[in-house]
């Protein structure tokens, strides 16, 4: 794992870091263990003016390997996604997570897909709960646009020194902003 991790350090350093940051992104949707942050980070921190093309190109290739990972969960489900939950540890608690899947769909793929928590998981867990294809859609580009602009606009108002701060407290990072945008989306239920 860590020459995995330094490879992608090394080639969000390259002249072909937007084409790994694309790929990095497409795969670790449907089963790559490493997240794009991993390379997001430092291709901000050494280029802030791209950091919103960065977040997009992420967004974009996180977003299109989703909808792959919903194939696999769709079609593929004993093959490959019980192989890739059995090794991320999710096999056990995959029949109750289907069930949560089935009620609050949309709601677990935004709030869920904005955290670390590993979004092929809910990828493949949308293709096997045959969650409409529109909708999934819908809310992969939300929860992945939130979380991948959330990290290059700190990154880019802040600087070198949030990296440490987003690197060891990323789930902090999202739970404040789910919880920030909940209780925006209540407020103006309720109040307006």
């Amino acid at each position: 794992m860590r020459r995995l991790y330094d490879w992608m350090m090394g080639e969000a350093r390259s002249q072909r870091a937007t084409h790994a940051l694309f790929w990095v992104s497409f795969i670790e949707s449907s089963f790559f263990p490493i997240p794009p942050d991993v390379m997001l980070i430092p291709m901000v921190l050494a280029n802030r003016i791209k950091a919103w093309f960065y977040a997009t190109l992420a967004t974009a290739g996180s977003v299109i390997g989703g909808a792959f990972g919903y194939l696999i969960g769709y079609f593929f489900f004993e093959q490959i996604g019980q192989p890739i939950l059995d090794f991320y540890g999710k096999a056990e608690s995959f029949g109750e997570f289907t069930s949560w899947f089935n009620e609050w769909g949309v709601w677990i793929l935004i709030i869920k897909g904005m955290t670390p928590f590993p979004y092929k998981v809910l990828t493949i867990t949308a293709g096997v709960t045959q969650m409409p294809l529109l909708e999934f859609m819908v809310a992969s580009v939300i929860a992945r646009a939130m979380r991948f602009y959330l990290v290059a606009g700190l990154l880019y108002f802040f600087g070198e020194p949030i990296r440490d701060f987003i690197e060891k407290r990323l789930n902090l990072v999202t739970t404040v902003f789910v919880v920030l945008l909940v209780t925006g989306f209540v407020a103006i239920r309720y109040v307006f």
